[in-house]
Order: structure tokens, then sequence, then C-alpha cells
């Protein structure tokens, strides 16, 4: 099961121009997300009620979906408007005709769309701070064949960087030192709290200024690093979202407030993917051993982030079944380990 009841990062919204629509395979389940003339996103369940036939395969006029098979409408709450085989005096009410619909929302230039119990407010996506509405300078994407916990598990692992991520301008396993970092929980998840980011981290300098660093993480799988360089901001949010149980998309979204850095955007670009398929090339290595069913460890201090994680999942789907508040597992404490 994946979790419900929360926001998921679909795409960047800069890929959806007004008047179109693509399709989507989200928590295994088919999503029609489209832009209405009006710029505004919506999401709509990518199967047509009437035969079955996937809504994307139609037309999109900028305002309705038309259905290719027999010209069935919808518009963007779900409902139908037209069902052109009806002749006038046949009595049906096409109002009783619906789309489920997904609450969507474009924030800071990312389209979220939320899955969930439609009755109540589902609050507002993930947030990056002190960006206003600022839309990210990059966006990379890369598909991982794993479950969603293990794409989630290896996002917030502090030991595999010397050894996945060993480059020139990153680290290197002879930069290998040990490290101290206070966490303390946050909104459906956990805070490593501000502090000078790692000396073994080399393309930190490029920066510049005194920096201080904040990265915190989110249920269901986001996480926000928040770097301040003197009076400039760079921010990398990471949104981890399933399309199966054995594949997830990683999207990654970097925000930064310096001037400099927008035209050094093309040369930027091929480091962060490179870095995105660093970890994609482990993960594909280990589904060697997990297609065996071993057990796993997790040991303290370096994977009681991953600990957390679990912890964090059983609390949410716990609340939503026994339909109590949720309560954060996390305790403030800090954490140490060698990497």
């Amino acid at each position: 099961m994946f979790l419900r009841n929360l926001w998921y990062f679909a795409m960047p919204g800069r890929d959806l121009k007004r008047g179109a629509m693509t399709a989507k395979l989200l928590l295994g389940e088919p999503v029609l997300i489209a832009r209405g003339g009006d710029g505004a996103p919506f999401a709509l369940r990518d199967i047509c009620p009437h035969r079955g036939i996937p809504l994307s395969h139609g037309a999109f006029d900028g305002k309705e979906v038309e259905c290719c098979y027999h010209g069935w409408r919808f518009g963007g709450d779900g409902r139908c408007t037209a069902i052109p085989s009806l002749v006038p005096d046949q009595k049906f009410n096409i109002e009783r005709v619906k789309v489920a619909r997904y609450p969507c929302r474009e924030v800071q230039g990312n389209i979220w769309v939320y899955f969930g119990d439609e009755t109540g407010d589902p609050g507002d996506p993930p947030i990056v701070p002190e960006l206003g509405d600022r839309a990210p300078g990059m966006n990379e994407a890369m598909t991982f064949p794993c479950h969603v916990d293990h794409a989630v598990v290896g996002l917030m692992d502090p030991a595999h960087g010397p050894f996945v991520h060993q480059s020139w301008w990153w680290r290197s396993r002879r930069s290998i030192h040990e490290k101290s970092k206070a966490f303390g929980p946050s909104q459906r998840g956990f805070t490593m709290l501000r502090h000078p980011p790692s000396s073994n981290s080399a393309a930190y300098r490029l920066l510049g200024g005194e920096m201080t660093t904040e990265i915190s993480f989110q249920l269901p799988g986001v996480r926000i690093e928040h770097i301040r360089a003197g009076k400039h901001v760079l921010c990398n949010l990471t949104a981890v979202t399933p399309v199966s149980e054995t594949e997830t998309v990683v999207h990654n979204a970097i925000y930064w407030t310096q001037p400099w850095l927008t035209p050094l955007k093309p040369l930027l670009a091929p480091f962060a993917r490179a870095f995105l398929k660093q970890d994609r090339d482990v993960v594909v290595m280990q589904q060697e051993g997990l297609r065996h069913n071993p057990n796993l460890m997790l040991i303290n201090d370096a994977d009681v982030q991953a600990k957390w994680y679990y912890q964090l999942k059983d609390a949410w789907q716990k609340a939503g079944t026994d339909g109590q508040p949720f309560e954060n597992p996390v305790k403030a404490q800090e954490l140490r380990w060698r990497s």
C-alpha cells in the first residue's frame, strides 16, 4: 500500500502548456493532468466511465476533455457535460455521470496531486521557504526500478555519499570523517537543524559567503535542502513519487536567488543528472540482491533517519485507520556517523 491523504509531486509545471493534457501513472492509478485555458491545472482519473478507454487518448479544448470513443465530454471537475448519442427526448441525467477528480495544485513551479479523502481540506503541498512563488531554475527526473521505500531510504542515507557519489567535484573516500548533527521533529517528518555544510562537499564552496544549511524530510517522500550563502538562497527539493510497486520517479527541483547561476544552467544540468544517475545505478544493482528477499538491517546512528521513515509511515497509517490525529514519533536528538 502507498501512503494516502498526502500530496505527491506529479510533474514540473513548465512541462504542461495551456490547453494541453498528459497521462501519468501515479501510485498505480491512471491520472490525466491537464492545464485549462485559464492556466490552472486539474487532474482526473484517466478512464472514461462509459467503456473504460483512457480519456487521454481523446481531445482537450482548454475547458473540457472529449473521449475519443463516443465523444463523451467531461469538465475539469470530473462532471459529464455531454453525451452525443442521446436524443432530445431521452430521459437520462448526465449530471449523474462523473470521473473521479484528484485535488491538483501548482506551487512554486511544480504540479502536485493529492491522493486521499477528497471530503476534507488537503492543505497545501510542500513549500520551499523564503522563495515566494519562484519557479525552479532547473528540473531533473529519473525513474528508479524499485519500490518507493528503497528510493526514499536511499534519499536520506547519509553514509553512501563517499562511495556512490565519488567525484572530483563532490566527495572521495579519502574525505570520510566523523559528523555530528542535531535533529528535531517537524511537520510529518524531521529536520536536520541548520548548520555549516560539510567540509567535504566541494561544490558548496562555489557559492561563496558564509553558508549554513538545513535539511528537512516529510511524508510521503519529500526532502528539502535549504542553503543560505550570504544574502542568497539555494534550495534543492527532491520528491519521490511511486509509479507502481516496482517503479518510482525521483524528481529534483533546484532553486536559487544567485543571478550568476542562471547563465550557468547548461553547465550545471549534467552534474545534477550525473548525481541522480549514480543513485539510480546503485539501486539497479541493489535489485539483484533484493529479488532473493534477504533480511535487511538498519544500524545506529547512520540509519536512524531510515528508521524514522518507517516509524512515520506506521504512525500515519495508524492515524488514518483509527481516525485519530497524527502523532510524530520522532524525538529531538543528536546523531553521529562517518561519511
